[in-house]
């Protein structure tokens, strides 16, 4: 493509993208009242279960202590390279950790894998943690490599974990858009879930018959104060303040809801939970066949031809967000005839800030034969 050309398609790109974007934020109108949540979290994030959508961000990527929010990474490991019904045997180190909620366990001592993953999950043991790595791992410095590892294979790029149970270390951080993408890959596992929302358990040993009734440390589903609150995991040190991961479902709905460093942890993570099932919906940004722009041809029985979206392009939102939409769309600068009905001549992309939302193909949405010879002799 010539110089020239290359320019008057660019210059053409950008005004009709400039266009479009107009276009779209007067058809979105912002409905009254809708507007973000408040928290008083320092960093919180709402993200869609199903998607991996935020619809909520404060200081989503600024660096915390995630405090026990670790033991969601403690956990996945777990599943993924341990074996439930193994019998564990409590080292010294192990039963040295004293330090917050503990199970209390002791040298020597034998439990299963599966009652070491209720007591960090629901009780939000320090000590069943460090059991926990030794076993699966050989030695909690090689589980925390294993732990590192697969935060960078999930993505969670700004997360680093310097221990197994969020004890304070100027080398162990996360942030709130790294927790909830965690969090999320980690309920894909049905045990995690099903611990996650387990209110009271009884944990028992294998050598003696020493059990301890636990309760999870989670408020909201303890006392079942919120509708559809089925997990996640509490956090608290000095440094970290107060933290919560919460989720909760709704007919085929689920939201995640990361609260860090709050005030009021359970009031915040309601809020945006709230947010979540009454300001998020369904809606069309394009509808199958909609005419976007119409492209000049040349030599065509018909000077121009209409374009439209090839198959309708349907995103959930929040109503707050409806009015941030931007639409660009790329297109040829122009077609000769013959233009048959369906042709692909560009596409139409829908983004929110930096993210992108959705893409659709572009189609010619009618033939137009060439001119014949006796039409161009009449012409000319």
């Amino acid at each position: 493509m010539k110089t020239s050309a290359v320019i008057r398609y660019s210059a053409f790109i950008l005004s009709l993208t400039l266009f479009l974007s107009g276009a779209l934020l007067l058809s979105f109108p912002a409905p009254a009242g809708a507007v973000p949540p408040s928290v008083t979290a320092d960093a919180a994030v709402l993200m869609d279960t199903r998607t991996g959508r935020i619809f909520y961000d404060k200081n989503g990527l600024q660096r915390r202590e995630p405090a026990s929010l670790t033991k969601i990474m403690t956990a996945i490991i777990a599943l993924e390279y341990g074996r439930l019904n193994d019998v564990v045997t409590v080292s010294r180190n192990a039963a040295a950790v004293g330090t917050g909620s503990v199970l209390d366990l002791r040298a020597g001592e034998k439990i299963t894998l599966e009652n070491l993953l209720k007591a960090a999950l629901i009780m939000s043991a320090n000590d069943s943690t460090v059991a926990i790595a030794e076993h699966v791992a050989g030695s909690e410095e090689d589980f925390i490599r294993m732990m590192n590892a697969k935060a960078l294979v999930l993505g969670a790029l700004h997360t680093r974990f310097a221990n197994t149970n969020g004890y304070h270390d100027p080398q162990h951080y996360s942030c709130a858009r790294d927790l909830a993408v965690i969090t999320r890959y980690a309920l894909q596992n049905p045990l995690f879930n099903r611990m996650v929302r387990t209110r009271e358990t009884t944990v028992s040993f294998c050598d003696s018959n020493r059990k301890e009734t636990i309760f999870n440390t989670n408020r909201l589903l303890r006392e079942g104060s919120y509708p559809g609150i089925d997990g996640v995991k509490t956090g608290s040190t000095p440094r970290a303040g107060n933290c919560l991961i919460a989720s909760a479902t709704r007919g085929d709905r689920r939201f995640i809801a990361v609260v860090l460093h709050s005030a009021n942890r359970y009031r915040d993570a309601v809020t945006l939970l709230e947010y979540g099932f009454n300001e998020v919906a369904r809606v069309t940004l394009a509808a199958g066949g909609e005419e976007v722009a119409r492209l000049p041809v040349a030599s065509g029985l018909a000077g121009t031809v209409p374009v439209v979206v090839a198959a309708p392009v349907e995103v959930d939102l929040a109503r707050d967000q409806l009015s941030r939409v931007q639409r660009e769309v790329k297109m040829v600068p122009s077609l000769t005839a013959p233009v048959r009905a369906g042709q692909r001549v560009g596409e139409v992309v829908f983004r929110l800030k930096d993210e992108e939302l959705a893409r659709s193909t572009l189609v010619t949405a009618r033939d137009v034969p060439k001119k014949g010879l006796f039409a161009r002799w009449r012409k000319s």
